[in-house]
């Protein structure tokens, strides 16, 4: 695979440039953006996570511009995609995750944080004791990840962080990730999202759009493109609401709201589902105890759990399967008294479930948030 590749019918747009200019040399730290869209966390990170994290270089993490925490449950071993991976952070962090046996490709349009990325894989491999390089690095467009060089049905997991708000053409992106996933894989991301359409003048705003809110996408629009794309329903892991202190760029989005939230997304057969029961083993590094696979479920160790058709086919064909144990319908075992969540498609609402009243100043992590915003 090669670190850079030529594209043969995939250009840039108004929106790539400017893009480009924005984080390749407008923003120098993360104390230059304008909006509160994206700022630290209010809570720390689970240890592992924490502790990945404290290993990556000072220069890759000060070029982090990130919105949420994205790193699903059982990687050893998984080949990851990280689009817009920017100068690297969450590769690196990710690549101590996988191990020496996995693997995690970053991709990205911008050439300046690439190279500063590229820079310090040597120091990377040295400080996690790795023999050669589990991370590459790739110039290209998420919208057109096969030509750069990504081949189809090669990933086990794709993650993206505040990144898919950056692209004009949303269901390209949402196609192409399909493509370069296993059967079973997932997209795993986390992004911002507005409570409806936005106008063309919000979208036309560059600042905006490089704050990550005037490329936001409509929450529904997200469930519709998914199911156009061919993955599984959108499943909602949590969300946080975004506020703007910048009184300047409140006035110009008037009444819309945003909202950071992280879904995952799941490459599964589309063949008649079928409900059953199932037990989490606890066997996942960080979730021993319980894993919280989304706002619905929170599977405990040991406990057995109905779910529904859809539910169990992504538990059956994805590289969760090792981590349960499956009981066919009507088997003698019972439920151990578990009651899932009502459904949550709407992250505004899960938002104000998880954070209570909404604060009218702080970034999209409060002191009541669940999860924490990168």
């Amino acid at each position: 695979m090669a670190d850079k590749a030529s594209f043969s019918s995939f250009e840039d747009t108004i929106v790539h440039l400017d893009v480009k200019d924005y984080y390749g040399r407008k923003l120098q730290k993360t104390s230059d953006l304008k909006s509160n869209a994206c700022v630290a966390p209010a809570k720390p990170y689970p240890k592992f996570i924490l502790h990945a994290l404290r290993k990556v270089h000072a220069d890759v993490t000060d070029r982090y511009y990130g919105c949420g925490l994205v790193v699903p449950e059982c990687l050893e071993g998984c080949r990851i995609l990280d689009l817009g991976c920017g100068s690297g952070r969450d590769c690196y962090m990710l690549s101590q995750l996988v191990g020496k046996a996995g693997h995690v490709t970053g991709i990205d349009m911008t050439e300046d944080q690439l190279e500063v990325a590229r820079k310090h894989v040597d120091f990377h491999m040295k400080e996690f004791g790795y023999q050669k390089p589990n991370v590459t690095f790739v110039q290209g467009y998420i919208e057109a990840l096969t030509e750069a060089g990504l081949e189809k049905n090669s990933f086990d997991i794709i993650i993206s962080n505040c990144v898919v708000n950056l692209s004009p053409d949303k269901k390209r992106v949402l196609t192409e990730a399909y493509h370069v996933l296993k059967d079973g894989g997932e997209f795993y991301f986390s992004d911002i999202y507005s409570n409806g359409r936005l106008t063309e003048k919000i979208k036309n705003h560059k600042i905006l759009w490089g704050e990550c809110l005037g490329g936001a996408l409509w929450y529904k629009d997200l469930l519709r493109l998914a199911e156009e794309v061919g993955f599984s329903p959108p499943r909602l892991v949590t969300a946080n609401i975004v506020t703007v202190d910048n009184k300047e760029l409140q006035d110009i989005l008037g009444d819309f709201k945003f909202v950071s939230a992280t879904y995952r997304l799941f490459k599964v057969p589309k063949d008649s589902p079928t409900s059953c029961k199932v037990i989490y083993n606890g066997n996942i590094t960080g979730a021993e105890d319980s894993l919280h696979f989304d706002c619905q479920y929170v599977f405990k160790a040991d406990q057995i759990v109905d779910v529904d058709g859809e539910l169990a086919a992504i538990l059956t064909h994805s590289r969760l399967a090792q981590d349960f144990t499956f009981q066919p319908p009507g088997s003698s075992c019972e439920p151990c008294g578990f009651i899932p969540k009502a459904p949550c498609e709407d992250p505004f609402e899960l938002a104000v479930q998880l954070q209570g009243p909404v604060s009218t100043t702080g970034g999209c992590c409060n002191a009541k948030s669940a999860t924490c915003c990168k």
